[in-house]
């Protein structure tokens, strides 16, 4: 007991010093894993959109694609993604392995099927509730599915919350493609299980506290944004 609390201790200095070390780490984790929850966004919600509003063929199919998707391992991910990055890979050339963007690619692709799963089950009801106003006023398929994609935006950046909660907290897919680098690509999640490894429980533990703090606020987040939409919506 008198360890831990001696760690604990150890770890909420570190945060209250902002250690150089312990802030590099978070910083660059940060950047991952925005800009990875930003592309799947810009990716996943048209799709999702698409896949809600539309009847075609192969839809059931595609749709059961996403869901499946969203069960993606990531060290599967992790090892396709350095296997088209390695020398021996097609985009090899490109030098991307154990870089923070091979660890960005790698994110994108976990975060991708969630953002554009779960936008597809919420403009699929608002398509539900809007198909009469659309056929009415004729609307274009483009203009549909921003119609949709606005009037689903309070949803849809609780989404973007969810997607950044999973590429947060990802540590297989980003091990292995980024390599846990020393002030290259080492983020919290692999620096936590690399501390630990070592015994270096007191920035394990700094780092944990900080990944927690994180999903606390996410988490916080996408209840007042849930409650700001039920407002708007009753308003």
């Amino acid at each position: 007991m008198e360890s831990f609390w001696g760690a604990l201790a150890a770890a909420l200095s570190l945060i209250a010093s902002a250690e150089p070390d312990l802030i590099a780490i978070v910083a660059l984790s940060l950047r991952v894993t925005l800009t990875a929850v930003c592309l799947a966004c810009v990716i996943g919600f048209p799709m999702g959109a698409m896949i809600g509003a539309f009847r075609f063929p192969g839809r059931r199919a595609a749709a059961l694609l996403l869901n499946s998707l969203m069960g993606l391992p990531p060290v599967v991910v992790g090892l396709l993604v350095y296997l088209m990055l390695s020398a021996s890979g097609p985009l090899g050339v490109l030098g991307l392995l154990y870089t923070p963007t091979a660890m960005i690619i790698a994110q994108t692709i976990l975060v991708t099927p969630i953002v554009a799963a779960l936008t597809k089950q919420i403009t699929e009801d608002l398509q539900r509730e809007y198909a009469d106003q659309f056929a009415s006023l004729g609307v274009g398929p483009l203009d549909r599915v921003w119609a949709l994609l606005w009037d689903a935006r309070f949803a849809l950046i609780t989404v973007a919350l969810a997607g950044f909660g999973r590429a947060v907290a990802e540590v297989g897919a980003v091990m292995i493609v980024g390599g846990n680098i020393n002030h290259v690509t080492r983020v919290m999640t692999t620096s936590i299980a690399l501390e630990t490894s070592k015994g270096n429980l007191q920035l394990a533990l700094a780092l944990g506290i900080i990944l927690l703090g994180l999903a606390v606020l996410v988490n916080a987040l996408a209840m007042a944004l849930r409650a700001s939409a039920l407002r708007a919506a009753y308003a």
